[in-house]
């Protein structure tokens, strides 16, 4: 009977712990599709505007998670947060660059059946970032909930297991959270 997909992940994930950078081939074609609707979700969160695609978000995320120093993930359910984290961060990186004025201020790449509709600056990325900016600073673990339930798009139960904290004490600051980000993002919704 064939294993299934995630104790695989899991298997390779730990080969690459382990200095197997080969493990990296193995392991892309199985999480692909899920980091490529992780990427999905995170660009749509995006005001119109943005000239990131999924693809290069995912190609982009694998070489800083995979190609970076040292893995050492407890498992899929982490790799998919440093994943999301490491997606949150170029989303922010292009959000600023779109924004700065070396770049050209607030000149937007906009397609031809957008034309007469005000794309977005990235500041919904930005505001999210620098409300978590604040948040790591106060409450390093809370803050970290953030990334992996609203970025990572994980479950309660991965969130405490990859923070090694219990279900109920995940469960009672995301209720706590998700009513903070309203309130500091101007009571849009998270």
């Amino acid at each position: 009977m064939p294993e299934p997909p995630e104790s695989k992940i899991t298997q390779l994930l730990r080969g690459l712990e382990r200095g197997e950078p080969e493990r990296a081939a193995e392991l892309l074609p199985l999480v692909y599709d899920e980091l490529r609707s992780l990427a999905r979700q995170r660009i749509a969160r995006e005001q119109p505007g943005r000239t990131l695609q999924a693809t290069e978000l995912v190609h982009e995320a694998w070489l800083r998670v995979v190609g970076g120093a040292d893995p050492l993930w407890k498992g899929r359910a982490h790799f998919f947060g440093a994943a999301s984290q490491a997606m949150r961060r170029i989303l922010v990186e292009a959000a600023r660059r779109r924004a700065s004025l070396k770049a050209g201020g607030a000149l937007e790449r906009v397609e031809l059946d957008e034309v007469g509709l005000e794309p977005g600056d990235g500041s919904d990325v930005l505001a999210v970032e620098e409300a978590l900016q604040r948040l790591e600073r106060e409450d390093e673990r809370k803050a970290r909930i953030v990334e992996l339930r609203y970025f990572a798009g994980l479950t309660v139960e991965e969130t405490a297991h990859v923070l090694s904290v219990s279900v109920g004490t995940v469960e009672r600051e995301w209720r706590f959270l998700r009513a903070w980000l309203q309130e500091e993002l101007g009571g849009g919704a998270p």
